[in-house]
């Protein structure tokens, strides 16, 4: 493939590094332009454009990356899908889920590949409790257990990410969209939503921690908690079956060691019978991400975590925001 990113940051670079053998990095751009040309420099043949619709311009770009800050990425996505190409935008894919509906539309009109950055369903732990979840052995869902958390960094108080005009929300639309899209894949629709969005530590005008009780109309349930005042950077992810439960720690990195634990209960319970498989090493969801996008583009299938699938986790977090104080905008974004 050949493509173009859009936002050269942290997770643009990221996208950059997951590039397969026979992808071309072919042209970046970049506010900041001195970030574009570090980019550009590590990857033969990539230029410099200078603004988004320039890149997008370009008939020989096909997959485009859309890493910008949350009040860009819609925008830019649908400029995208208008001319043609097919998109990579990183989540949250937008501030607010009404922001989406017109890159749904365009999408389908102009049958091309739109896929939402939720890279979390590409660990190899969570592909392998995918796995094995599929091949029944863990008997029906009972409920879902998330923590997602990290302890922040000096000034990041002053980042974009404190200003919901720039960011949309707080932490529970930074990590907590990854937890409600893990908690859809394995659970299905939630038809119930309860819990709030709090501003314990950070002083900036979004929340640090967000609280989610979801229920699916067949009453499981998932329990989530998402936050920036973890202060050792933590992922836990346990889905209960009634006959097994699977439990996905660490995503590398500061993280810890990616880990997923099948705990099978026993004919006479008491200790479970457990398993435990390691992924050490780089994390290869982004790359693993990428080639499922081109395999959606070559072969028609839809993408794993596409827009319908970010639109109904900003409704969510949006619920949540909504049952935090409508009137108080410390707790609650959306609030002018």
């Amino acid at each position: 493939m050949n493509i173009g990113i859009i936002g050269c940051g942290l997770i643009g670079r990221k996208r950059a590094g997951s590039l397969r053998r026979d992808d071309r990095l072919i042209g970046v751009t970049d506010r900041i332009r001195e970030c574009a040309e570090r980019l550009a420099f590590e990857h033969e043949g990539c230029v410099v454009v200078e603004t988004p619709d320039d890149l997008l311009a370009r008939s020989d770009v096909e997959l485009v990356v859309v890493a910008t800050t949350n009040d860009a990425l819609a925008g830019i996505a649908l400029t995208a899908i208008e001319h043609g190409k097919h998109v990579i935008v990183e989540k949250p894919a937008a501030r607010r889920a009404a922001e989406l509906i017109p890159l749904v539309a365009a999408a389908r009109a102009r049958g091309v590949v739109v896929k939402v950055g939720f890279n979390h369903r590409f660990h190899p732990a969570v592909l392998k409790a995918r796995e094995l979840w599929d091949g029944g052995t863990c008997g029906p869902l009972m409920y879902i257990r998330g923590r997602y958390g990290h302890g922040g960094r000096l000034g990041m108080d002053k980042e974009w990410r404190g200003d919901p005009g720039i960011s949309g929300g707080g932490e529970m639309l930074d990590q907590g969209v990854h937890l409600i899209d893990l908690s859809r894949w394995f659970a299905g629709e939630f038809v119930e939503v309860r819990g709030r969005v709090e501003r314990f530590f950070w002083g900036w005008a979004v929340e640090d921690n967000g609280f989610a009780h979801l229920r699916t109309a067949g009453g499981q349930v998932a329990w989530l908690h998402a936050s920036c005042t973890e202060w050792k950077n933590l992922f836990s992810f346990e889905v209960f079956g009634r006959d097994a439960k699977l439990q996905i720690d660490g995503l590398g990195g500061s993280y810890g060691v990616e880990r997923l634990t099948h705990y099978r209960m026993r004919p006479e319970m008491g200790p479970p019978e457990t398993t435990i498989w390691e992924y050490p090493g780089w994390d290869s969801s982004w790359q693993a991400e990428l080639a499922h996008v081109v395999d959606c583009i070559q072969t028609g299938r839809p993408a794993l975590g596409g827009l319908d699938d970010a639109k109904v986790a900003l409704e969510i977090v949006e619920e949540l925001y909504a049952r935090s104080g409508p009137d108080d905008p410390a707790t609650n974004p959306a609030h002018p």
